[in-house]
């Protein structure tokens, strides 16, 4: 559950544009998104301004998914151009250097809007490029039948009838 002493740090509650909804984000990456959206710094003038350092553990814990779903809910986050991710390093009291968690910086929601609809009209027009390929395809195959000529009903028969298989000897 959430600690209510971070509920208090951030106020009640917190907003997450609209915008998300239509992105046809799996409901893994919707929740993931508003938990960071949730974790990120809201002092204005900060430099950590729209940025949080969960773990992948602490993620899953909190929306109840494991550390595996959220590695693939953040990769989703990341294609769909809302959140970027950057590896920081931690230095320990003995002087070791370790890899830190994930830096999580949200993007302008609006660009992921941009970008999903800019890949949204490319799929269509290739859907509807290859839906006029076939179209004509299917229009000279028609025009090429139209510009065989049959031969009469009469002139057929006649000639299938001329044919006279040969007698095989006993």
């Amino acid at each position: 559950m959430l600690d209510n002493n971070i509920l208090n740090m951030h106020g009640n509650y917190y907003t997450v544009p609209n915008a998300i909804l239509s992105l046809g984000l799996s409901p893994g990456a919707v929740t993931t998104y508003n938990y960071l959206s949730f974790r990120e710094c809201r002092k204005r003038g900060d430099k950590d301004h729209y940025t949080c350092y969960p773990s992948y553990k602490t993620i899953g814990e909190a929306i109840g998914r494991s550390a595996r779903s959220v590695y693939n809910y953040v990769q989703e986050l990341v294609e769909a151009g809302l959140i970027l991710t950057e590896p920081t390093k931690v230095t320990t009291a003995d002087g070791m250097r370790w890899n830190g968690n994930l830096k999580y910086t949200l993007l302008d929601p609006q660009r992921a809007v941009d970008l999903y609809h800019e890949r949204q009209l490319a799929r269509n027009g290739a859907h509807l490029e290859a839906g006029t390929r076939k179209k004509r395809k299917a229009m000279k195959k028609a025009e090429a039948k139209r510009e065989r000529k049959q031969k009469p009903h009469d002139e057929y028969v006649a000639e299938r009838s001329a044919h006279v298989p040969e007698e095989l000897p006993f």
